[in-house]
């Protein structure tokens, strides 16, 4: 209970910090984030630093819930965040590279969970881009279920509001410093939650796994969402199935359904920290879980369509059982190397295009 509230605290910090950090910083922020593809690969490498969507998330509802990002700019950050989130699994898989075997199969599990966020992010980005399909269906929900969130939302505020006012005064309101503060809160609540609820809920529920939680795919992928949501990181939970499938104890065909409901379970860290802020920011915590159902919607229901995320991991594991170093080049290619190029071509492009003088009108 207690590291619950300092999880909502930390998230009214954050926005605190980020309304007194002063308006060339909300300048900056999106001015950086109003190129979609920018605001994609940002989502997608500042995950894969610190390894945690829930983490990145959280602090991207506080940044809408400050009006320092706006819902259309928030949503391709949470597509590259599921992107980024995977990197975790696949660097637990490269524990398993002398054993070329156990490495193939760690591997191609931990790279399935890439291949599936990636696909679904080249289907639903477009469609976001042109259409605005995420923000405008978030928005739908977020009306409707806006006034059932107002009894905790209420509830939090007299509990967590007057404490972050007292703190912010303490601080004589420096927003780096509260920035600081917010940061270091956060990260710690969904660390001790995630390594407590590990404890409970992997250690008692690890023998009776393949009995239980992968007898049937609808199966696996209710377990998958149930735990992750528990344990609040996927992270924790795909990296257990690639230790699962590098023990030779499960399938990847099997780990799939698991890996998805994976991805569904982890959105409820962005929701929880959503619960005492704005109507935007619920609306970004719920594209956030549509992003992930509707993938879900896409790959579960026809077995020859989600066998596709399944036949490119095995095809890549089987390269990196040949030659370990396509492994390494994979990671450092979609984590970090080709972001940073994307992200500098498209910053380079639009310096460029600011620099051309205005075309003349003929008279």
């Amino acid at each position: 209970m207690l590291v619950t509230f300092i999880f909502m605290l930390s998230l009214e910090l954050m926005a605190s910090a980020f309304n007194l950090l002063g308006r060339n910083i909300i300048e900056e922020i999106i001015k950086a984030t109003s190129n979609p593809f920018i605001s994609l690969f940002i989502g997608l490498l500042s995950t894969a630093i610190v390894q945690s969507s829930s983490t990145t998330t959280s602090m991207i509802v506080a940044i809408v819930a400050s009006g320092a990002l706006t819902l259309e700019s928030a949503v391709p950050m949470i597509m590259g965040a599921n992107i980024g989130t995977t990197i975790t699994s696949t660097i637990v898989s490269l524990g398993h590279i002398i054993d070329k075997k156990a490495f193939r199969k760690a591997f191609a599990v931990a790279i399935l969970h890439d291949f599936f966020n990636i696909l679904v992010t080249l289907i639903l980005f477009p469609l976001e881009y042109y259409f605005g399909l995420l923000s405008s269906l978030s928005r739908v929900v977020t009306s409707q279920v806006f006034g059932i969130a107002s009894g905790p939302s209420t509830l939090v505020k007299l509990t967590v509001k007057p404490l972050a006012d007292i703190v912010t005064s303490l601080t004589n309101q420096n927003g780096l410093i509260l920035l600081i503060l917010s940061v270091f809160l956060l990260f710690f609540t969904i660390r001790y939650l995630t390594n407590l609820l590990k404890k409970l809920v992997i250690g008692e529920s690890q023998k009776r796994m393949d009995k239980y939680v992968f007898g049937s795919p609808t199966g696996s992928l209710l377990w998958g969402a149930g735990l992750t949501a528990a344990i609040h990181s996927s992270s924790t939970t795909t990296s257990f199935i690639v230790q699962l499938v590098a023990a030779d104890k499960l399938s990847i065909k099997k780990a799939f359904p698991f890996i998805m409901g994976a991805n569904v379970g982890t959105t409820i860290t962005a929701l929880i920290a959503s619960i005492s802020k704005s109507e935007a920011a619920l609306s970004i915590a719920l594209a956030h879980v549509l992003f992930n159902v509707i993938g879900v919607f896409i790959f579960f229901p026809i077995p020859v369509i989600r066998q596709i995320p399944v036949y490119l991991a095995r095809y890549l594991g089987s390269l990196t059982m040949k030659n370990r170093l396509v492994g390494l080049i994979y990671i450092i290619l979609t984590f970090f190397l080709i972001p940073f190029i994307l992200i500098y071509l498209s910053n380079d492009n639009s310096a460029n295009s600011s620099q051309k003088p205005p075309i003349e009108k003929v008279k």
